[in-house]
C-alpha cells in the first residue's frame, strides 16, 4: 500500500491554485449571463430556462468523468490532471467567444460548452485532493480549494466594475451587438486566468501512481467496454451509497436551489429596488450589472478570508454544526436584499461608515453568505470523504455534485413553468425565496447523523 507523504502549505497551494482559473470562469458566468442574455434581447421569465445548460452537463458529465477518472492512470500526465487540464482549454475557448455572441441561441450554445468544460475540470480535482492528502490533511486541502474559489469568483465578479472605475473602458462603451466592452475584457482575462492557473497545478504536482493491485485493475477495465463499465460502476456506487450522502441530499437541495435563484436574478433585483428600471438598455441597468459584480465579488472576499478559520472551527464544533450556522447566516444574507435601496448603496459605495442602516445591510448580505458560500464549497466534501471507499473516490464524487445540479435543473423547471408566476413575477420575490431555501438547508443539515467528531472533521 503507497503511504501519503504529508505535503506543506505550499505544496497543497500549488495543487490548488488551479481551481482558481476555474472558478474564476464561474464567476464570470454567475455574475454575466443573466445580463448577456438580457442584452440579446431575453425576458425575465425566460431567463432560467436559458440557465440549463449548468445542471444538465454536470448531471451527465460528473459522474461519468469521475467514474472514467478513477480508471485512468498514464505515467506521463496521471490521472486526474488530464481532465482537468482539457476542461481548462475548451473553457478558456468559451470564454473569448462568449462576449461576440449575436443571438440567445449562440450564447446559450456557448453557456452549455463552458459548463460541460467546467464540470469536465471540476470533479477530478475533487477526487485529486482526496488522493493526494491524508485524511489530517484533507480539511485543509477542500478548505484551499474553498479558498481559491473565493479568490477566483471575486476577482471575476470586480473585474468589470474595476476595469471602468480605473477608467480603462467607459461604462458606455459596447459591441455591436449591445454587450458592454468591459464585459469582453473580463472574459478575456478570465480565459488567460483558466489556462495559465491551471497549467501551474499541472506542472508543480505529481499524482501518486496506483499500487500493483489497483493497476492491474485498471488495466483491466480498459479491456471492457468503456460506457458499460461506467454505468455498472455508478448504478453499483448510487446502492452502495452512504448514510451520510443520503442524509445530506436535502441539505444540498435546498442550498443549490437557492444559489441557482440568486444568480439568475440578482441582477433584475438590483435594477429593480435600486435603479427602479427593468431596460436592459438603460443606464441604470448597466449600473446594476456592475453593482452585482461588486456585491458578489464582496461575499467572495468574505469566503476566502474566512475559508481558513473554518478549520479550527470544525475541530470545536464539528463540520455539521458549522455548516448549520453558515447556511442560517447566508439565508438571513440573501433575506436582506430586497431592502437594498439607492441611498443606501450609493453611500456605502462613497462612504461606508456613516450610517448604520447602510452598513447594516451590505453586512449582513455579504458577511453571512460568504460564511455560507465558504461553508458550501469546502464542509460537504469534509462529510463525505471520510465515508467513502478510497478506489471509488472519483464515481461518488460525481455522484455528491449531481446533489447539486439536480436541485438546478429541478429550479429550472419549476420557476420557468409555475414558480415565477406563484412569485408575481417579481424578481425581489425570487430572492426571498432563496432566503428560505437556504434556512432550510441548515435546518436540514442538524438531521445529518455523524458517528464520532473524527468523521465529521475529515
Amino acid at each position: 500500500m503507497f503511504k501519503k507523504v504529508k505535503l506543506n502549505f505550499w505544496q497543497i497551494w500549488n495543487m490548488n491554485f488551479g481551481f482558481f482559473g476555474i472558478q474564476f470562469s464561474f464567476g464570470l458566468q454567475q455574475s454575466n449571463m443573466s445580463a448577456i442574455y438580457k442584452y440579446l434581447g431575453a425576458d425575465e421569465g425566460s431567463l432560467p430556462m436559458l440557465w440549463l445548460a449548468g445542471p444538465i452537463t454536470g448531471l451527465i458529465i460528473q459522474p461519468i468523468v469521475g467514474a472514467i477518472s478513477d480508471g485512468t492512470w498514464s505515467p506521463k500526465f496521471g490521472r486526474r490532471k488530464p481532465f482537468f487540464l482539457i476542461g481548462a482549454l475548451i473553457s478558456s475557448f468559451a470564454l473569448l467567444v462568449m462576449p461576440f455572441s449575436n443571438s440567445i441561441f449562440m450564447a446559450a450554445s456557448l453557456l452549455w460548452i463552458l459548463d460541460a468544460a467546467n464540470n469536465l475540470a471540476m470533479e477530478p480535482y475533487r477526487a485529486f485532493v482526496a488522493d493526494k492528502l491524508d485524511q489530517k490533511q484533507q480539511s485543509l486541502g477542500f478548505l484551499m480549494q474553498s479558498f481559491f474559489t473565493g479568490l477566483g469568483i471575486t476577482l471575476a465578479n470586480f473585474t468589470p466594475a474595476i476595469l471602468v472605475a480605473l477608467g480603462v473602458l467607459a461604462i458606455t462603451d459596447k459591441l455591436s451587438n449591445g454587450i458592454p466592452t468591459y464585459t469582453y475584457w473580463a472574459f478575456f482575462i478570465g480565459a488567460f486566468a483558466s489556462i495559465v492557473s491551471v497549467l501551474i497545478s499541472v506542472f508543480t504536482t505529481k499524482e501518486y501512481p496506483p499500487t500493483d493491485e489497483e493497476l492491474a485493475l485498471i488495466n483491466e477495465k480498459k479491456k471492457q467496454n468503456i460506457f458499460n463499465t461506467v454505468l455498472v460502476d455508478i448504478v453499483k456506487a448510487f446502492k452502495t451509497m452512504p448514510l451520510t450522502m443520503k442524509q445530506l441530499i436535502p441539505v444540498k437541495f435546498f442550498t443549490w436551489y437557492a444559489m441557482f435563484c440568486y444568480w439568475q436574478y440578482i441582477t433584475s433585483t438590483l435594477s429593480i429596488s435600486i435603479y427602479n428600471t427593468t431596460d436592459q438598455a438603460s443606464q441604470g441597468f448597466s449600473k446594476a450589472q456592475l453593482l452585482t459584480g461588486s456585491l458578489n465579488g464582496t461575499y467572495n472576499i468574505i469566503c476566502f478570508m474566512v475559508a481558513f478559520l473554518l478549520v479550527p472551527l470544525a475541530l470545536k464544533i464539528g463540520a455539521k454544526g458549522v455548516h448549520f450556522f453558515a447556511l442560517l447566516l447566508g439565508g438571513i444574507g440573501l433575506l436582506s436584499i430586497p431592502f437594498l435601496n439607492n441611498v443606501d448603496v450609493l453611500f456605502v459605495m462613497h462612504n461606508p461608515f456613516g450610517r448604520n442602516v447602510a452598513v447594516t445591510t451590505i453586512f449582513l448580505y455579504s458577511f453571512g453568505l460568504g460564511i455560507s458560500w465558504a461553508s458550501m464549497m469546502a464542509m460537504p466534501y469534509q462529510l463525505l470523504a471520510g465515508s467513502i471507499p478510497k478506489d471509488k473516490t472519483g464515481i461518488y464524487m460525481g455522484i455528491f455534485n449531481m446533489f447539486i445540479v439536480i436541485p438546478m435543473a429541478i429550479q429550472v423547471l419549476t420557476m420557468q413553468y409555475f414558480v415565477y408566476d406563484l412569485l408575481g413575477s417579481n424578481p425581489l420575490n425570487v430572492i426571498k425565496l432563496a432566503g428560505v431555501f437556504l434556512i432550510l438547508g441548515a435546518i436540514f443539515t442538524l438531521f445529518i447523523t455523524v458517528k464520532n467528531r473524527k468523521e465529521a472533521i475529515v
